[in-house]
């Protein structure tokens, strides 16, 4: 069995480790994430690289800012609606690839990583009594809905005349 203060470090610091490496994968390398993204969607004028590295941004803050408060009842929800926000999103990699037969970026991380990741951030905060169920089920009703208000947002928005990106 792990450690106590090892696995604690694990659910606070994983969550942040690998949204990075999923990040990596999307733009560094192999990249090419907003390329694909630009021929996969409907509207794709609602997505530039502003937009994309604000979103990522804002996330990383996120994960460090739950990760740093530590096991503080709001990190631990915190980090459990990031934690299935992830796992969304990795779901959503896969389907947008079976979706348009090609290689989203951020599949392979979204899979090997999110997923699990996500199992084992709800099993591992319940267990500790860190989060209660009634926490970890709105977080995860929360971190959910993140692929139906994204979805929402790039139908509803009008496309952005400005083309450059």
């Amino acid at each position: 069995m792990m450690d106590s203060n090892l696995l604690v470090n694990a659910l606070l610091w994983g969550p942040l480790v690998a949204a990075s490496l999923h990040i990596f994968e999307e733009f560094v390398w192999p990249g090419g994430f907003l390329q694909w993204y630009l021929k996969y969607r409907e509207n794709p004028k609602t997505v530039n690289r502003n937009f994309l590295l604000l979103i990522n941004a804002a996330l990383l803050l996120a994960l460090l800012t739950g990760a740093m408060a530590g096991r503080r009842e709001r990190s631990v929800a915190l980090l459990l609606t990031i934690s299935a926000l992830l796992f969304a999103n990795g779901c959503w990699h896969i389907w947008a690839s079976y979706k348009s037969r090609s290689y989203s970026p951020g599949t392979i991380t979204g899979t090997l990583l999110y997923l699990p990741l996500g199992v084992f951030e709800y099993l591992s905060w319940i267990r500790l009594r860190e989060a209660s169920v009634g926490t970890a089920v709105f977080a995860l009703i929360i971190g959910c809905s993140y692929p139906l208000w994204s979805a929402n947002y790039h139908k509803r928005r009008k496309p952005n005349l400005d083309t450059s990106s």
